[in-house]
């Protein structure tokens, strides 16, 4: 079986931190995506963006990582907005109510 790769282009404005997120979230994904936003939270910029439009998968786990980052930076006087989340991410949050506990930006 082939390990689900997630890749993470972080670009940096006085405003914002836009990370491009591409590949899947998931159990063996999570912890990469959770040690960059966390190192964002540490200083954080007024605005954490995850571009989720290369996402391809998100799993339970991905699902719960999300929240706990959006309440984290939250905590830290921050707001993580989710970006170009396609569908099936979508019909996922819904379907979880957990569309409410994330702050998503339309296209």
């Amino acid at each position: 079986m082939e390990r689900p790769e997630l890749s993470i282009a972080l670009q940096r404005t006085p405003g914002e931190v836009v990370l491009k997120l591409a590949g899947e979230i998931d159990m063996l994904t999570v912890n990469k995506l959770s040690s960059i936003v966390n190192e964002m939270v540490a200083d954080p910029p007024p605005r954490i963006i995850l571009d989720m439009g290369g996402i391809t998968f998100c799993d339970s786990q991905g699902l719960g990582t999300l929240v706990v980052l959006s309440r984290k930076a939250s905590f830290a006087q921050s707001v993580l907005i989710l970006t170009n989340v396609g569908d099936f991410l979508l019909r996922v949050l819904d379907i979880t109510g957990l569309r409410s506990a994330l702050m998503i930006q339309a296209s």
